[in-house]
This record gives structure tokens, sequence and C-alpha cells, in this order.
């Protein structure tokens, strides 16, 4: 026992080092301690708690979800981290070797900008459909097997067939390729930031509510300008590898999907808009040859 400062008996001062807990909610004023006054406190206690679990984390945002946090950082990384590696790879062997298989770690390099560049550009101007998908880089086997089989053509034809590949793809050829590239990665990232939350990476059967047809910018003289901007990003990176067969290969892939996915899709259009949608059609141009 110890005296308070008025003299009179008071409790033993506490330790600093006490591991002591204090109540979450303390009354406003004294009061004697009884039953109901504990229960009182413990259950304001509780409904604290309750509050402050209203709004957890959604699941979709933990690890293995379609929004996953973890996800969408460890593929942003893996894609910078491969990006900076392959070009200067490639820049090495370009400047300092002057070997022709600089083409490999470059058509690398370009993947990956324009698979980082499809998640942020959904990310930034169509938040509501931004999801680990997004990135499409399971974006189909075929996919990844026609930039396999142009990844192997470019080293074949480097390595063993230099002299050959030198004809066919000279700095005058490289450079148009490398046009071709930036036009249509540039075309495609406007088109989709322009668009907004009226773009989709998935053909759409139904309207959604707020959807608009989207006819300024660069909609007023594309139709489809995302679809143009990957066509001739496709083919330009072909160009500036020099593959001849893949070349023919992603023109005649291409070409077919886009012919077959625009038809598609405007079916769904006509039915959202009618005629407002038949009038732009009639007014504008895909710009990839005979679609």
């Amino acid at each position: 026992m110890a005296l308070s400062p008025n003299g009179t008996p008071g409790p033993a001062p506490t330790p600093a080092h006490a591991d002591i807990s204090l109540p979450l909610n303390r009354p406003a004023q004294r009061e004697k301690w009884s039953p109901e006054l504990d229960a009182k406190m413990r259950a304001q206690g509780a409904s604290n708690i309750h509050i402050r679990n209203l709004n957890p984390v959604p699941r979709a945002f933990w690890q293995g979800g379609d929004r996953s946090l973890s996800g969408i950082a460890i593929r942003a990384f893996l894609l910078g981290v491969t990006m900076g590696l392959s070009t200067l790879c490639s820049l090495v062997i370009l400047f300092y070797y002057q070997n022709p298989l600089w083409r490999a770690p470059f058509f690398v390099a370009i993947l990956c900008i324009f698979h980082f560049l499809e998640f942020w550009t959904t990310a930034e101007y169509n938040t509501p459909t931004a999801f680990v998908s997004s990135f499409l880089l399971a974006n189909g086997s075929r996919y990844r097997q026609a930039h396999t089989f142009a990844l192997i053509e470019s080293i074949i034809t480097s390595y063993f067939f230099p002299g050959w590949q030198a004809r066919v793809n000279p700095p005058s050829v490289i450079m148009l390729g490398l046009g071709m590239v930036i036009v249509g990665q540039v075309v495609r990232s406007l088109a989709m930031a322009q668009a907004g939350t009226n773009f989709n990476h998935q053909v759409q059967s139904q309207k959604n509510e707020g959807h608009e047809l989207v006819t300024s910018g660069l909609y007023s003289v594309f139709r489809h300008p995302s679809y143009f901007g990957f066509f001739w990003w496709g083919l330009g990176t072909q160009v500036a590898l020099g593959n001849c067969v893949s070349f023919v290969g992603y023109a005649g892939v291409l070409w077919y999907f886009f012919s077959t996915r625009i038809r598609h899709e405007e079916k769904h259009l006509i039915v959202f808009f009618g005629d407002e949608y038949k009038a732009y059609r009639e007014r504008t141009r895909v710009w990839i040859p005979f679609i």
C-alpha cells in the first residue's frame, strides 16, 4: 500500500515494465464495478471488433484469387526483369559482338512490354475488369506455339544462315518492322485507354449497364483499333526479326482470327446499338486487308 498525494492510502504504483492490458472501452466517468458494468463493457468491445471486421479484404485479392495482389506483383516484377535483361543482352550482342543473334532477346523484350501494357492499361483505364488474366500470359496454346516457333526460327536463321538473313533483313527492313511494332502497340494501348470501361478482352454477348458506343478519338477512324494494333504489331515483330516463315504464318492466322472475331462481335454490336452501329460501320474501316 502507498500513500496518495493527499496522504490517504492508495494502490501501489505499477512498475514501468509491468505487463498490463487496459480495457478497450473505458466508461466516460468512474463507476463502481459491478457484474452488470463488466458485461456492458465486454459487449461494447465485441461490437467494436465486429465493426472493424465488416469490410475484410475480398477473397479475390488473396493468393490464388483472380485479382491476387501477389499474383499481379510477381508477374509485373518478372516481366520487368526479363524485359530489362533481354534488352541489355540484345544490345550487347548487337553492338559489342555484332552478331545477328540479337534478334532473339529483342523479341522476348517486345513480348514483355506488350503483356505488361495489356495489364497496366486495363488497370489504369478499365479498373473493374483488371484481373491477373489481363496480362494475357495465358492466351492459349496456339498463341504460345506461334511465338515459340518465331523465336526458334530467329535463332536458327541467325546462327546457321546469317548471310541469307542479312540479305532479306537489312537495316532498312528492321527499321520498318520496328516502326510497325511501335505504331501497332501505341494504337492498341491508346484504343484501350480511349474505350475505358467499354473495352473488354472477351467478346460480350450481353450489353452491360453503361456500355456506350465509342466513336471519338481513334474510333472515329478505326472501327476496331485494338485489333488493328495487334495485327500490325504481330506482323511487325516478324519483319524486324527477318522471319519469313513466321511472317506468312502470323499473317494467315491473325487475319483469320480477326476476320472471324469481328464478324461475331459486330453481330452483337448491331443488337446492342441498332442503326447507330450500322451507320458507324458504314463510315469507318478496320484497316486490316480484306476485312
